[in-house]
């Protein structure tokens, strides 16, 4: 198992170029199966979880043919409709297979997803939902089994915006008869982009990024040619980096309209920004940023995915601050870590109130989950002394060589295998 060795090394400097966005990229690839002829996708990130869903495409009969980040994927021999759990339990992503091959096959078999143990993150709003489109589905031995003839277009209220759950009944309802009506729908970038991607497969949509997204069903869908956006977190991520290590950084083939609300905060902490279309520079002046009070919110607010990296910021900010985690319950994992480098954060609830402190320790440290193990890394950074980062897997899975890009900057980072 890998583990990363930081040795804390004054600011991160320099410029980096961001990857495309997992947490985008997913549901476009699952997306293919709703096409009857190719779909080429480009600016595909290189992360654990895409090569499992490419894996898990190639499993149930899809031609794959990838070129570095770009992938073309052909669903016209798919031959089977079963997502094992032997290949999903590591990717949380999964259920967004769900729709498609239900919408397309008239079936689905699917195991329930795996990934971090941040909260319980339940399926009934994608269960629910394609119940309303007339679905038959129970769960038999921790898969969901699912049979439709043809799926009918319905009105369904989520009663808590879901991301993966808005994406799943859009992609579904792109092949339902009649139209669907999604209410209090998932607002995040990644839902827009699934709708250019779906509309440009032959889908009509009206809505995509606002609370009220009406997709009108088609008989068919063919293939189309897409490019995944930049990934919103690994910026906001090495923005946080570059905060926490006093640093001045320049992040290229970026989007910063995604990040207003973030942007808004380092800027309020006293950091100087700027910006253009694709690129955000951020300039400390060798300075401690003042502390940021932080409420995780659906987007457009706070995103949860950055708690855990403006964790690490805050424990090395100026001044006190509270940390609300509104999204996942058990979201607070990274704070006794960071408490074994120093940090001093009192948990209260969903609450923590950190006080920031001039300066971390290196030490022996374990990684939880995906975010959390950028939190850990960015302390880690800015800390005096070497951390061992254990169960650096779970970066991995969402990141894309991210030890090798904080070292083109700086950074003193090395992966022990």
């Amino acid at each position: 198992m890998d583990r990363l060795l930081v040795t804390g090394n004054g600011p991160l400097a320099g410029e980096v170029a961001i990857a495309g966005a997992k947490n985008a990229a997913l549901p476009v690839l699952a997306a293919a199966l709703l096409g009857s002829t190719p779909l080429t996708v480009s600016n595909v990130p290189a992360v654990r979880d895409i090569d499992t869903a490419l894996r898990l495409l190639e499993l149930l009969g899809c031609r794959i043919d990838r070129d570095g980040s770009t992938v073309q994927i052909d669903a016209g021999s798919v031959h089977s409709v079963r997502a094992p759990y032997e290949l999903v339990k590591t990717m949380r992503g999964a259920i967004l297979f769900l729709g498609p091959l239900l919408a397309r096959f008239g079936s689905a078999d699917v195991s329930l997803p795996g990934g971090c143990a941040i909260g319980s993150r339940p399926v009934n709003e994608h269960i629910e939902g394609l119940r309303a489109m007339g679905a038959e589905l129970r769960i038999d031995s921790g898969y969901i089994k699912a049979k439709a003839s043809r799926l009918r277009g319905c009105h369904y209220a989520f009663d808590v915006p879901s991301v993966t759950g808005t994406e799943n009944l859009m992609m579904a309802a792109a092949l339902a008869d009649g139209e669907t009506v999604l209410e209090n729908a998932a607002m995040e970038p990644e839902i827009g982009d699934l709708a250019r991607l779906l509309t440009a497969m032959g889908a009509r949509i009206q809505g995509a990024g606002s609370s009220v997204v009406r997709i009108e069903g088609r008989p068919s869908l063919t293939g189309a040619r897409h490019r995944v956006p930049p990934d919103r977190i690994e910026t906001g991520t090495f923005l946080a980096a570059a905060a926490a290590t006093r640093g001045s950084v320049t992040l290229r083939n970026t989007d910063p309209s995604f990040l207003q609300h973030v942007l808004a905060k380092l800027q309020a902490s006293g950091l100087e920004l700027s910006w253009g279309e694709d690129w955000i520079t951020l300039d400390s002046g060798g300075r401690r940023c003042r502390a940021m009070h932080i409420s995780t919110a659906p987007y457009p607010g706070f995103p949860t995915d950055l708690q855990a990296q403006f964790m690490a910021v805050n424990a090395l900010a100026e001044g006190n601050a509270t940390v609300v985690e509104n999204i996942f319950e058990n979201r607070f994992m990274h704070v006794a870590e960071l408490k074994r480098m120093g940090a001093a954060i009192d948990l209260q609830g969903n609450t923590a109130i950190v006080q920031g402190r001039e300066g971390l320790q290196g030490a022996p440290v374990m990684a939880t989950d995906l975010r959390a193990s950028a939190g850990l890394v960015i302390a880690a950074l800015a800390a005096d002394g070497e951390t061992t980062i254990d169960r650096v897997y779970h970066l991995d899975r969402g990141y894309a060589g991210i030890d090798d890009k904080l070292a083109s900057l700086g950074g003193m980072i090395r992966r022990i295998h």
